[in-house]
């Protein structure tokens, strides 16, 4: 499996000689070459599918469509969006409860993690594992959101979300634009940029928790400021990576399962764009 996005790893539908480019015709019926996965599969369109835009060649039965990437997107996103709200209403993160609170959080967002890695393992997509992740992390988003909210300024949850929408339509119309080249360097430079910002995160929570304060200071301060706009910035890369293998899977007729890996995906980015804007908007109002 080829990751696209910095948490997850996930079926990748390009085999262009290892080269993931905009202009790789794919190919349908006879036998594979190595270029196309789905080579044998004869309802494969016969030319390229830019995603978001034209209309698309025929699909047959069974076969990944754009809607099918919208249609699971909105069940996923609703489901973060959906129990993030309930949370935020049935958890109060006043001074009596917040521990209680928070502890919830921190079992949904462990949770989270690890169905996510149980469906990243698996060989095919599981639309019920892939949501009940989307329950537990709108659990964990919908606290923390609340208490940032409550504790640090009342307008920071709103900034956070319409910067996270801001940068996926920015993306899109980019890609789009084909302004965005997404080549096997640059998604190799993409992932070799989130492994060492994670592993600084890391770093720094670890010092954090046993020297105390902040650690080594990448999430407060001026470079608080300059990590959070690195890890949009990362984000964004990768969800041009997103978009990237949903245009493959519908150009190269990936079987309609795979909708739920894309829909995968392009969650748990957003929710990575959504918690660095968070942050980054938390810092700037003076309290991080």
């Amino acid at each position: 499996m080829r990751s696209s996005n910095p948490v997850f790893s996930r079926r990748g539908f390009s085999r262009d000689n290892g080269h993931a480019g905009f202009n790789a015709a794919p190919q349908a019926g006879g036998a594979a070459v190595g270029t196309n996965p789905y080579a044998t599969n004869p309802y494969a369109p016969q030319q390229g599918t830019q995603f978001g835009a034209g209309p698309q060649a025929p699909a047959g039965p069974g076969v990944m469509t754009i809607d099918d990437v919208v249609t699971r997107t909105a069940m996923t996103l609703g489901t973060v969006v959906l129990t993030a709200v309930l949370s935020w209403v049935l958890l109060p993160v006043d001074q009596a409860n917040l521990g209680k609170s928070y502890g919830i959080a921190i079992g949904a967002v462990l949770v989270a993690f690890v169905l996510s890695m149980i469906q990243a393992f698996k060989r095919k997509p599981a639309p019920a594992l892939i949501l009940s992740y989307a329950a537990f992390e709108g659990v964990f988003l919908g606290v923390i959101s609340n208490v940032v909210s409550t504790y640090v300024a009342p307008g920071v949850v709103i900034q956070a979300v319409m910067g996270t929408m801001a940068v996926f339509a920015g993306v899109l119309f980019a890609y789009k634009m084909r302004w965005i080249r997404v080549t096997q360097r640059f998604q190799g430079f993409v992932m070799a940029a989130a492994m060492g910002f994670m592993l600084l995160m890391v770093a720094n929570m670890l010092f954090s928790v046993f020297g105390g304060g902040d650690g080594l200071g990448f999430r407060s301060g001026g470079l608080g400021i300059l990590f959070g706009v690195i890890g949009i910035i990362l984000g964004a890369c990768f969800l041009a990576l997103d978009f990237k293998q949903v245009e493959d899977g519908v150009a190269y007729g990936a079987p309609r399962e795979e909708s739920w890996l894309a829909a995968f995906g392009l969650t748990v980015t957003l929710v990575w764009i959504y918690m660095e804007m968070l942050r980054l908007f938390s810092i700037l109002s003076g309290n991080d």
